[in-house]
């Protein structure tokens, strides 16, 4: 989809532009797993479990990833709704794509990757019962829109669920935590081979509304009961919403 096209916002001072993100996650999909792992000691696997957990989906029933990446964060759902369930995971990037659905040959029930903006969703009101985004909505040129459109397609007593970096507040996880994702984090790319993807990585999380704001958003498209965990010592945020009735 073009920038112009319905659905997509203009990018805010300091963004990338769609198009340029999109062509972002392509080139660095085939280190992308990789690249979490080593930034996170592994830990992003927990932390998705722990979303997926928050978005209380039951066997029977389908969820929607939003921004699904390489596909892990639908691949928990996926074995939270078995047996007879179904998941949806979308994303823009058709190379992250193409190595989730590779990932999804073993999954407990149908995994369904497609392309979609996470503006402008095409699916019905009501059609999921959880909808997540695992560090993906910090990409969203317009996040309100992004997660009013989450909540718009889950039905109401559903859940809409973030998993999101968040940048800690208190030393010393403070001055480590600046330390790694202003200089560690971008010597990373370079050696992955693409140090501008490993720059815009940092500088996207300071722009990113800490977990109050964030909740304030959230109950600000009409999410209701919004909370939030804050864990890892301050450096991830999950917050979760229902769906009102």
């Amino acid at each position: 989809m073009p920038p112009s096209a319905p659905g997509v916002t203009e990018p805010r001072a300091g963004t990338l532009e769609e198009g340029q993100v999109r062509a972002m996650f392509d080139r660095i999909a085939g280190v992308y797993d990789r690249m979490n792992a080593v930034m996170t000691a592994g830990l992003d696997r927990r932390w998705r479990a722990r979303a997926a957990d928050l978005a209380a989906v039951r066997p029977g029933d389908r969820a929607l990833d939003v921004a699904t990446g390489t596909g892990d964060l639908a691949l928990e759902l996926a074995g939270r709704v078995a047996p007879g369930g179904e998941v949806v995971g979308c994303d823009f990037a058709e190379e992250m794509l193409a190595r989730a659905r590779d990932k999804a040959l073993d999954a407990p029930v149908p995994v369904r990757f497609e392309w979609a903006n996470a503006l402008a969703l095409p699916y019905e009101s009501g059609e999921f019962a959880a909808a997540t985004v695992g560090f993906g909505a910090r990409n969203f040129s317009d996040l309100g829109r992004g997660i009013a459109e989450m909540a718009r397609v889950v039905r109401p007593g559903g859940r809409v669920v973030i998993l999101e970096i968040t940048a800690p507040q208190r030393p010393p996880l403070s001055w480590f935590y600046a330390v790694w994702f202003d200089r560690a984090v971008p010597a990373l790319g370079r050696v992955a081979g693409d140090s501008d993807a490993y720059s815009y990585l940092p500088n996207s999380v300071k722009r990113f509304p800490g977990p109050r704001a964030l909740a304030e958003t959230m109950t600000g498209v009409g999410l209701a009961d919004v909370r939030w965990i804050v864990t890892a010592g301050g450096i991830i945020a999950l917050h979760a919403g229902t769906v009102a009735g």
